[in-house]
């Protein structure tokens, strides 16, 4: 479904990917890990267009990306919960989902009411603005929106991240769900143990470099790449 080979960025001068490749197949849940600052966001925008690549391909269904504006990235069926949620906090919540929402593929499978079913607090919350919401229910809204473009491919940077235990677990149950639904998922997240048993397939990125890919059984019966790659 997706395939990056030979992903080659940079901020000006400062090369930040070296040769990034791996894929995402149709029903499977990718990770993209790394400590901060490893290139995973760097990654996240090229594939959006949000930073122009120097080279390589990024391929999504047979068709090439690279250099398509990034409203064409999301026509092609690619939605994207960002880091840090960048909900419109002025719009309630509906309104941040109906903003977003889109049928380009077919009936369509997600909508109000669905996402409703799947995040009920944010029918609690459907008239609050976005900015009244706490962390957990912005990301709850982040993905909602997501979700309302009806995409192929979900793309979650940071999925959990400063969220409390509890939120964490009702994300990764919506994942979960997701996954159980074949959609196709690529989630950049430190949470390893919950990664390793949702995902599929692994991809550790260091300085920029894929250093090691793999199944989630090869990831947890390696300590080795776990403490060298991932730990703080």
């Amino acid at each position: 479904m997706l395939e990056i080979e030979g992903l080659q960025a940079a901020y000006g001068s400062s090369q930040v990917l070296f040769d990034v490749s791996f894929s995402v197949a149709p029903g499977e849940v990718t990770t993209l890990l790394g400590r901060n600052g490893m290139g995973k966001t760097t990654t996240v925008k090229s594939i959006f267009g949000l930073l122009a690549a120097r080279e390589g391909s990024i391929i999504f269904e047979g068709k090439q990306l690279q250099g398509r504006p990034s409203y064409r990235i999301a026509q092609a069926g690619l939605g994207l919960v960002p880091e840090g949620r960048q909900i419109f906090t002025t719009l309630s919540v509906e309104e941040n989902m109906v903003a977003t929402a889109a049928n380009r593929h077919g009936a369509a499978t997600w909508t109000l009411e669905r996402v409703y079913e799947l995040f009920p607090r944010l029918k609690e919350r459907r008239k609050q603005f976005g900015g009244e919401l706490s962390g957990g229910e912005q990301q709850m809204l982040a993905i909602g929106r997501a979700l309302m473009t009806n995409p192929k491919l979900l793309v979650l940077d940071e999925a959990t991240e400063g969220l409390a235990p509890l939120v964490r677990a009702e994300i990764w149950a919506c994942l979960a769900r997701l996954k159980a639904e074949k959609l196709s998922i690529l989630v950049i997240d430190k949470n390893v143990d919950a990664l390793v048993k949702l995902a599929d397939r692994h991809v550790i990125l260091e300085k920029g470099h894929v250093v090691w890919a793999g199944t989630s059984a090869a990831l947890a019966a390696d300590p080795v790449a776990k403490d060298r790659y991932l730990s703080v």
